[in-house]
């Protein structure tokens, strides 16, 4: 298979017939993706903190209900029988906010400097474990090693585009979950801890990113590897935007508040949303003009 498929080559037409055949789930990872995939961080880091500070439900009230937001979701998202810009995306802001509020629930203490202008406390429930940035990560990376273990233990493809299954797509689910919340702790860390502020953080994940895409023309470094590194850059990307956005002009934001850019970025979010339907709509209209790719059925 050609190192450019894995990235982007996710558009496989479905047939019926004796064998199995792809029923495409998942988009198609372009540019526009990546700028989907931002957009929904961003927001993400924007509405978990509206909830979780603004209205001061506090981290842990708003991890749980985040948390069945994302179930809720991505029971819609598995039910699906193709791909559904809609759904595929709802179910990357519902993990891109529970992320948000689940790493500040490790991480944090609810300690005065987290809490939103004129907030004194949270809401109901223990309000962080307070194990900090790098203990923090650690937990995640290890997670998100166990689960790429069972992944490959299971004899399912890492490679996007042949996920088909339900088991694969809640391996895949399962990741990006995780993914996000390690994502948002490292964008919290490059803002608040490592005196780069939230300008300089984001120029340095924007240069990471720039890195992998060079190393997409490297033939030993496999693209499914460069797919997950960038999936989970992404996501400082969006934290630290997202906290240039809201945060008070002293501490280095623009201070637009969380309630005024998560409806900006939402309505971004769903012109991108729908413009990605009415592609996926053209695409299905068209007669198909090379034969379906039949997937041979893998133990497990």
């Amino acid at each position: 298979m050609e190192k450019s498929e894995v990235l982007t080559g996710l558009d496989v037409a479905g047939a019926s017939g004796t064998a199995e055949s792809v029923m495409k789930k998942l988009p198609e990872v372009t540019l526009a993706f990546w700028i989907m995939k931002i957009a929904a961080t961003t927001l993400g880091e924007t509405a978990g903190d509206l909830f979780a500070q603004t209205l001061k439900l506090g981290y842990f009230l708003t991890t749980v209900a985040l948390f069945v937001i994302f179930v809720v979701t991505l029971v819609v998202q598995l039910r699906s029988s193709r791909y559904n810009p809609f759904f595929y995306w709802t179910v990357i802001l519902s993990t891109s906010m529970a992320g948000t509020t689940m790493s500040d629930f490790m991480n944090r203490d609810a300690s005065s400097k987290y809490l939103s202008s004129g907030a004194t406390s949270l809401g109901w429930g223990p309000q962080g474990l307070g194990l900090g940035y790098p203990a923090g990560a650690a937990v995640l990376v290890s997670l998100l090693l166990a689960i790429f273990l069972v992944w490959k233990v299971s004899g399912m493809t890492f490679q996007i585009r042949d996920i088909v299954t339900f088991r694969g797509e809640a391996l895949f689910w399962s990741a990006i979950l995780v993914s996000n919340t390690l994502g948002t702790s490292m964008g919290d860390f490059l803002s608040d801890s490592s005196g780069l502020g939230y300008g300089g953080g984001a120029l340095l994940v924007t240069g990471l990113l720039a890195v992998l895409a060079a190393l997409m023309r490297v033939p030993a470094v496999p693209n499914v590897l460069l797919f997950w590194i960038a999936f989970v850059l992404t996501r400082p990307l969006g934290a630290t935007a997202g906290d240039f956005l809201t945060k008070p002009v002293a501490k280095g934001g623009l201070d637009l508040g969380t309630a005024g850019s998560s409806a900006v970025l939402l309505a971004v979010l769903f012109g991108l949303m729908a413009h990605a339907q009415v592609r996926e709509r053209r695409a299905g209209d068209r007669p198909a003009t090379e034969e379906p790719v039949p997937v041979t059925r893998r133990a497990g």
